[in-house]
């Protein structure tokens, strides 16, 4: 599976909370590296509801800097950096960090394309509402009730093609 919603991460997240499921099983289950659904979690450890929710399209220089220096500073991954400073993305951090390595302050400047100020991005001034505890289980209630339905059919399935296979008995004259 490609993208996820951000319904779909929270539920991940919390399905992993509940201690219920390993991370190797969790993200096999979803078909995702086990390191994407850590970074959820450390996402939502530091974020909470709005773990999921990215308000900035581009980044000042400024920020930036504070980024890469809190890095050398504290020498932590850039995945935890990334979900510290609420980035989507820690690649988006990796390359701020090789561009600072290899060209310094000037290499981490808007090339003059996009804006390089700090942007809202917002589809017609709508938020939506983070999913409430009750929602959140009426999901989960319906996604397990879909998925032994999917098992029931699976099973209804082999049963019929069984019997196809079998060979009919014919009762000799």
């Amino acid at each position: 599976m490609g993208r996820f919603t951000s319904t779909e991460k929270h539920i991940a997240v919390q399905r992993y909370l509940k201690g219920n499921i390993s991370y190797r099983d969790l993200a096999k289950e979803m078909g995702i590296d086990q390191s994407v659904l850590r970074y959820w979690v450390k996402l939502y450890e530091y974020h909470g509801n709005a773990a999921f929710i990215f308000p900035y399209t581009n980044y000042p220089l400024d920020f930036k800097l504070r980024v890469i220096k809190f890095l050398e500073e504290t020498k932590h991954s850039l995945r935890e950096a990334s979900a510290i400073f609420h980035i989507p993305d820690y690649s988006m951090v990796r390359r701020w960090k090789k561009k600072w390595e290899m060209g310094g302050f000037d290499a981490l400047k808007p090339t003059g394309e996009r804006n390089p100020i700090m942007t809202t991005h917002n589809k017609n001034n709508t938020k939506k509402e983070s999913p409430t505890t009750d929602s959140m289980e009426k999901m989960q209630k319906e996604l397990e009730f879909l998925r032994m339905e999917n098992a029931y059919l699976k099973k209804l399935n082999a049963l019929v093609q069984n019997k196809e296979k079998s060979p009919k008995k014919t009762k000799r004259k």
